[in-house]
């Protein structure tokens, strides 16, 4: 009950979060899950999780045994986010130059 206890009253709190950061319309957000996610396949435990919402990553993720591997990777998939948004960005302005260049 004590771990139950304190789930609960962490999940409004960022106790649980290793990393949460917007970059170009993604969502990176990585938290500590509770529970190990390590379901079929042996090997550790994987108590945390970097997941990417919206965008060319949508549904982008990655689970880690510890809160050090969980801000690496969170770091990892931010950069790999900024350097999507950033192509994403050249291909608009690119486009955006060829339609004024054709009027």
């Amino acid at each position: 009950m004590t771990w139950a206890r304190w789930l609960e009253a962490t999940s409004s709190l960022n106790e649980r979060h290793v990393g949460d950061d917007d970059e170009g319309g993604m969502r990176v957000s990585t938290v500590f899950l509770g529970l190990n996610h390590q379901h079929w396949r042996g090997g550790p435990p994987l108590w945390f999780e970097t997941l990417v919402f919206h965008g060319p990553l949508d549904g982008m993720m990655q689970r880690y045994t510890t809160w050090e591997q969980a801000e690496a990777g969170h770091k990892f998939i931010l950069a790999i986010a900024r350097a999507e948004a950033a192509i994403v960005r050249e291909q608009v302005k690119a486009e955006l130059e060829r339609i004024a260049s054709s009027t």
